[in-house]
């Protein structure tokens, strides 16, 4: 209990120690002595990022790329994963393992032929463009956590919808994706909070407003002689309030999905 305890005040104390700071007036987060509580409870911090900057827009952005890699992802990793699971094929192996590999190496070695390749193909400076991007190192997160889940549905059940009448992807959509419903919602929420939180990718594919995402904007709002510390505490709350939300409304799909594929896998 004790160890969960120290996991739990290491994991949330950043949270909270930014969500105090956004509550401070400016001059009083900068101070020779250490407080934790505002003497002074402010909203200003919120008011001044929401307004006077293009922090909605960034916003917005970054909604609007995260839900096209998602649904990128949630097709064309379903149907991958699917075939993986079901189909023994040469190369299958090494396939897996080319996933693998990609997952080594750092995203900033693909960034310059990937940035050449956005350029050739007019996409760069796009959320399209972003996302197709974004799906090039999360698909394969994608495939391999949902392969398993495919795996542990046992092939009669498919055999005996395919004696009904049901054709292969009939089955598939009719008897074994409801049954791993809640490991597709927890690769998708996984994904979801990848895209959402990267940053490099959209530092070198975009490079005006209309398609920057909010932590290339938080980044930016760092000066050479400044550094608004409550405008990035308070930009950085209501970026967590977006995954807070999502993490509400599908928890128990969540947990049923992380609990099946620690028993399954």
């Amino acid at each position: 209990m004790v160890a969960v305890a120290v996991l739990v005040i290491f994991a949330v104390f950043p949270i909270v120690w930014a969500f105090l700071i956004s509550l401070k007036p400016e001059e009083d987060i900068v101070t020779a002595t250490l407080t934790y509580i505002p003497r002074r409870v402010t909203f200003e911090n919120y008011v001044a990022i929401w307004t006077r900057s293009n922090f909605p827009t960034l916003i917005l952005n970054s909604s609007v790329v995260t839900l096209i890699t998602v649904a990128i992802c949630t097709v064309i990793g379903t149907l991958a994963s699917y075939a993986v699971a079901r189909y023994r094929f040469l190369g299958r192996r090494e396939l897996m393992m080319f996933y693998l590999v990609i997952r080594m190496f750092p995203a900033v070695m693909i960034i310059i032929p990937l940035f050449i390749l956005m350029r050739g193909l007019g996409l760069l400076d796009s959320r399209f463009g972003l996302a197709l991007a974004y799906t090039t190192f999360l698909l394969p997160v994608f495939i391999w956590m949902m392969k398993g889940f495919f795996e542990s549905v046992p092939n009669d059940l498919e055999d005996a919808a395919r004696i009904d009448g049901a054709s292969r992807l009939g089955a598939m959509v009719r008897v074994v994706l409801p049954l791993v419903l809640g490991g597709l919602v927890a690769t998708a929420v996984f994904i979801a909070i990848g895209a959402w939180n990267e940053f490099l990718f959209a530092l070198m594919l975009t490079t005006s407003t209309g398609s920057r995402t909010w932590p290339v904007g938080l980044q930016l709002m760092v000066g050479e002689f400044q550094l608004p510390w409550g405008s990035l505490a308070a930009g950085g709350i209501i970026s967590i309030v977006p995954v807070m939300v999502l993490f509400a409304l599908v928890q128990r799909a969540l947990v049923r999905g992380l609990t099946a594929g620690a028993v399954k896998g």
